[in-house]
Parts: structure tokens; sequence; C-alpha cells
């Protein structure tokens, strides 16, 4: 009997054990990583890879305007980057050229562009034109890049007297080659008609950014490369341009998000934060030893490995960065929706545009405090302004 009892004993002490062993795992595993869960998630079309051409702007542009097209008549489009990125080239050589070359013309554009190219030329669809002649199944841009640089620069450089009346009927067969002819129809309507058919209209869209170079609830060209047309860009203090952000999610707006993504903060794996390294290395705890004997580079893939605490960003903190240069216009995508990790700390949701990357398949999330930080602009309808920004701005 006391046998008996001692084996019953034995046996629930082991089933406690075994319980508790599981909780710590559990507990464990969920601390390990990031844990994802939506918030609030926006219709968008499927995710598109731009491979190896410079033309994330033409990809988080057109994404912004297929969501639109999604939002505003419920017609699901794919639309041609290839189209938008021959219009915007063929125009940003003109000015190179106007200026003696004295400007840059890099494949490089800013969402400002695909704004352009809808009230100019319009929008075609994938289908009517690939971009794709040269053989490859994704955009691949190196040879076309320099070939259009070279032509450029030898009309834009060249020591001549006057220019011919041609030399933009040799730049466009070279974009014509590569990228095939710009359609002039395209479902029975022309390329303005059809872009009108989806409910777009390029007055509907504003830029906005945040900058103390400028006054804010001014409009200014921001002083970066790709924004090669100087277009308006409305200046918010950071707080308020986070709430547009938030309130424009919150009401079934998505917007284009450009963004410094060289930041280490940035990872390939599907995160964008900006880790504090001295509150870090506070909590590492036993693992202290390990974490001082990796270098900078490591402790930066750790910090982005699973949530720690993160800086607190200031408006100064932003100037600083792009007065110095280290604020660069990287890289665009469309903001779609919100989540939060397990701790409770809310994200936004980005649709990128290199295909099937990192841990969650062509989407980013991307903190409050990076989106703080490194937000070069935005762009979004007007409608998606809260009404006291709006009515600052002046924005009707």
């Amino acid at each position: 009997m006391k046998k008996s009892l001692l084996i019953i004993l034995a046996l629930m002490l082991l089933g406690t054990f075994n319980a508790n062993a599981q909780k710590l795992t559990s507990s464990k595993d969920k601390e390990e990583g990031f844990q994802f869960t939506t918030i609030k998630e926006l219709p968008i079309t499927g995710i598109r890879n731009q491979y190896r051409s410079s033309t994330c702007w033409a990809h988080s542009g057109l994404a912004l305007m297929e969501a639109e097209a999604l939002r505003i008549k419920g017609i699901k489009t794919d639309l041609s980057e290839m189209y938008v990125v021959s219009h915007s080239m063929m125009d940003r050589a003109e000015k190179y050229v106007r200026l003696h070359g004295n400007a840059t013309f890099s494949p490089g554009g800013k969402c400002g562009d695909v704004l352009y190219c809808l009230e100019h030329y319009g929008f075609v669809t994938q289908d009517a034109m690939p971009g794709l002649r040269y053989g490859d199944t994704l955009p691949n841009h190196s040879e076309l890049d320099a070939v259009a640089k070279a032509y450029v620069d030898a009309i834009a450089k060249g020591k001549f007297s006057h220019l011919s009346p041609v030399w933009k009927d040799g730049l466009q067969g070279i974009y014509d080659s590569y990228l095939g002819k710009c359609p002039e129809t395209v479902n029975g309507m022309t390329p303005v008609e059809y872009a009108k058919s989806l409910g777009l209209d390029a007055d509907n869209y504003i830029t906005l950014t945040s900058f103390t170079h400028h006054p804010f609830y001014t409009a200014f060209g921001l002083e970066i490369e790709d924004n090669w047309r100087d277009l308006p860009y409305y200046n918010l203090p950071i707080d308020e341009l986070i709430e547009v952000m938030n309130y424009a999610i919150d009401k079934g707006y998505t917007f284009q998000w450009s963004a410094d993504v060289s930041e280490t903060g940035f990872s390939r794996n599907g995160v964008a934060v900006v880790p504090d390294v001295k509150k870090a290395e506070s909590l590492m705890g036993s693992d202290m030893a390990h974490w001082l004997g990796m270098s900078t580079s490591e402790k930066r893939s750790e910090m982005t490995s699973k949530p720690f605490p993160e800086m607190e960003i200031t408006q100064e903190m932003r100037q600083e960065g792009f007065d110095n240069w280290e604020t660069t216009d990287d890289h665009g995508l469309l903001i779609f929706g919100k989540a939060k990790d397990q701790n409770g700390k809310e994200y936004f949701m980005g649709k990128n545009s290199w295909g099937d990357a990192g841990a969650y398949h062509g989407i980013w999330y991307v903190s409050e405090a990076f989106a703080r930080y490194k937000t070069m602009n935005i762009v979004l309808h007007k409608d998606a302004l809260p009404k006291s920004i709006a009515k600052k701005l002046g924005v009707k």
C-alpha cells in the first residue's frame, strides 16, 4: 500500500514538473523573436518584385494607386511600373539636358513622379506594358541605366553649338528597346481615361514631411536628389505626422511611405526598429558575457531579432540625421495596416517590393520609433488628414 502511494505521489510530482517545464518553455518561446498580431489590415494588391531596378518609388507609388482603386471603386488592377518609369525618365532627361548636366540623372524617383504621370500621362496595366523586353522575368536595369546615362551625358555635356531636334527620339528608342513602347490605349481607353475610370485624381493626394529647416504648416521643395521636379512637401511637426499616419489607417486609407532604410534597425527579415543599445545591455543579465563578445553588427542583428527597448526619438534627432546625411531617401513602401507585438507595442505594416522576402513574405513591420526617426515623407489622400491638421495646412 505504501509502495503504491509512493508511486502515485511520484507520478503526480513528475506531472507537475512536466507541466511547469512546458509553461517555462512556452514562456521562453513567446519571448524569443517577434510575435505579431494584426490590429487592422486594409485591402491591397499582391506583392511585387522590383528585383535589380531602382524603381521602389514606382512600385510603392503604384501600390498606393492600386489600393486607392480598391478603396474607391472596388477595382483590383495591376498597373505597369515601367510605363511610369519610361515617362518619368524622359522628363528627367529633358531637365538634365536643359541644365547642361548640372543636375542628377539617375533611376531613382518619388511618389510625386507617379502622381505627375497620373495627371499628364495616365496609367496602363502590367499586361499592356510588362517592361521586360530584354529577356529577364523580373526587372533588371543594370544595362539600361548605364546605357541611358551614357547617352544623356553625351548630349548634356557635349561640345555642341546647338542640339539636334531628334536627341529625345534616340533616348526614347533606348527605353522602348528595353521596356517596350508606351501603349496609347488600354481596355479601349486612353491611359488618362483608364486612370480616371479607377477613380484616381492627382489633385486628391498630398505629400507630407517633418523638418525644422522650413516653417511648419508651409509647403517647400524637399532638398533631396530624387525630388528633381521640386514638388511641394507640406511640413508638419513629427508628432502630427505620426498622428496623420495612425489616423489614416484607422479611417481606412493606405499611404505611401518613403524612408531611410540604410539603418541596421531596418532588418532584411521584416522589421524596422530603433533599438536602444544601452537599455538592451542592461537587460542582458546572464548573457552579458556573450553580449560583450559580439561585434557591433552582431549586436545590431541580435537587437532586431526580438523586441528590445527603443530610443526615444525627438524632432531634433530627426533634423540632425537629415542635416548630417545620416538620414537619406532610400526606399518606399505602402503602409496598409497596424499590428502589435507580444508586448503590446504597435507597428505599421508595410507592403515591400522585394518579392517574397523576409520572415513575413514581403511584409515589413515598422515601429513608431523608426517611423519618427527615419520617415522622409508620406503620400496619401487629402481626406485621410484629420480636420484640425488639414485646417492648419490650408488643405481643402
